[in-house]
């Protein structure tokens, strides 16, 4: 087992490694074997307020710090994550099930993210805009927000953490991450104690591993952070955005999706399949842009069913150590009998199962649906987990309104042997990212990410990173004399 989950076990605050003052532990088990990692005492609202302190304290030297030294850091934690990629993949599988495969895939992502960061500390530029005053110049100032409080999830805890962390930082910020409860290493805390090896600054990075049962909502009321970036669910970011609002702070929102993958008539069958089985079954389903949906024009669903059906069935769960795995564990008791409870659910109202999983402990098989009712609320929902609905159609016309049936609008994907037919096809989708000839679960470091409905506000990644971080100051000076009517 990795040193992480001894050595990185606590709380890190003011650049001091130190135990939470919080009356319970947080324990951190391995979802497979239920194998206990570590145990972290939590947190509380007095630590919290010290870790937002020394993020403000330590932020006004840091944004004046020279942006081409601030960018040194980030070159730093890319080779220490290049030099560490082993222990960080084995503690990947070992803290939320994720397979070697999704480890791979979460490392390459978190190293191209790193890389976008080096460059973003360079991005911020000043204008001078004209004014209709004589011998007035108007600068405008692209200036760090201040303090940034992220609030990462559990199912790609390293990148999502690294993809507000990084960022936030090298515009100039300081930042408090906490990370999910399911993973407080990976999530949290490994990420501080790389950028913490690559030279940033104590106090500009604070990680608090803690419960809403513990603070309530003392991370995101706290007058310090200006920002608040949350990755997670829609209910639990509709209350972040209320809480923002109420105290006069920006959120920016990603949160879950219920995207589809749309197969037209003229698609390449083979290939829409293996998109289709990836878009659902990658980190088993637990990824919010995963395809919940797939829409099939009825003219080839029976072909696509039967390939599609038989590909799940290749599909090997199990131990996600091994390397042939291809589904582990789900990552925790609850979303397994959450998963257990949607099946059983859609059987309820009269679906037919095609392929139905098993479910021994975390591990979740996955299955298969197809009939559900058109008016069912679970084709309308996310469901994290690894279950595929099939649901055919006639015609591109309602393929377009079942798609957009749903309060959510992350991602999806249409395959068609015209490329200009799915672009025509993606345009009338109600949603931030949307895929021609591909899957549905995407991130590049410089396009736009983000959701439209219940799906998120704002965007991150590339340029967006600007609005998400900084704020923007205008200072006029009068190089001649105003004139003022008294």
């Amino acid at each position: 087992m990795s040193s992480y989950f001894t050595d990185l076990a606590r709380q890190y605050i003011d650049g001091e490694w130190r135990p939470g003052s919080g009356s319970w532990d947080i324990i951190d088990f391995n979802p497979y074997d239920n194998e206990k990692l570590a145990s972290i005492t939590i947190a509380t609202a007095d630590e919290v307020d010290a870790a937002y302190r020394a993020a403000e304290r330590a932020q006004k030297q840091w944004a004046a710090t020279n942006p081409y030294a601030r960018r040194a850091v980030f070159e730093k934690a890319l080779r220490l994550v290049e030099e560490r990629e082993e222990e960080i993949g084995e503690a990947i599988v070992a803290e939320l099930g994720g397979t070697r495969l999704k480890a791979a895939f979460e490392l390459h992502l978190a190293k191209e993210f790193l890389r976008e960061a080096v460059h973003l500390a360079l991005r911020p530029e000043g204008r001078i805009i004209p004014s209709p005053v004589d011998g007035k110049e108007n600068r405008v100032y692209r200036v760090p927000v201040g303090v940034v409080g992220v609030i990462s999830p559990f199912n790609f805890p390293f990148l999502l953490s690294l993809k507000s962390v990084a960022p936030a930082l090298a515009l100039g910020n300081g930042v408090v991450l906490k990370p999910h409860q399911n993973t407080p290493i990976v999530g949290g805390t490994l990420v501080a104690k790389i950028l913490e090896d690559a030279g940033l600054p104590g106090g500009l990075l604070n990680v608090v591993v803690t419960d809403i049962a513990e603070i309530g909502d003392a991370f995101i009321e706290h007058p310090v952070p200006k920002v608040i970036s949350f990755t997670g669910s829609d209910k639990v970011g509709r209350h972040v955005a209320t809480v923002c609002a109420a105290n006069f702070k920006r959120s920016v929102l990603e949160l879950g999706g219920n995207s589809a993958l749309v197969v037209l008539d003229d698609a390449d069958v083979d290939y829409a399949v293996d998109a289709a089985v990836f878009s659902r079954y990658v980190h088993q389903g637990q990824v919010c842009m995963a395809a919940n949906r797939v829409l099939v024009d009825r003219s080839v669903a029976d072909e696509f069913t039967e390939k599609f059906v038989a590909k799940v069935a290749t599909l090997k769960v199990g131990d996600p150590r091994d390397p042939s795995t291809v589904i582990g564990p789900v990552i925790n008791s609850s979303q397994a009998d959450a998963v257990s409870g949607v099946v059983e659910q859609a059987l309820a109202e009269g679906a037919t199962a095609l392929v139905r999983g098993s479910v021994r402990d975390n591990l979740v098989e996955p299955s298969v649906l197809t009939g559900l009712p058109a008016d069912s609320a679970l084709l309308r929902q996310e469901v994290f987990g690894p279950v595929a609905f099939l649901v055919p159609f006639d015609g591109e016309e309602e393929a377009v309104r079942l798609v957009n049936d749903t309060p959510y609008g992350l991602s999806g994907a249409v395959h068609t042997g015209d490329v200009e037919r799915g672009v025509n096809f993606a345009k009338q989708i109600d949603t931030g990212m949307f895929h021609v000839n591909d899957g549905t679960v995407h991130d590049e470091p410089i396009v736009p990410f983000g959701g439209e409905k219940h799906s998120g506000l704002g965007r991150l990644n590339g340029d967006t990173m600007l609005d998400a971080f900084t704020t923007q100051k205008w200072i006029s000076v009068q190089h001649g004399r105003s004139g003022f009517p008294f």
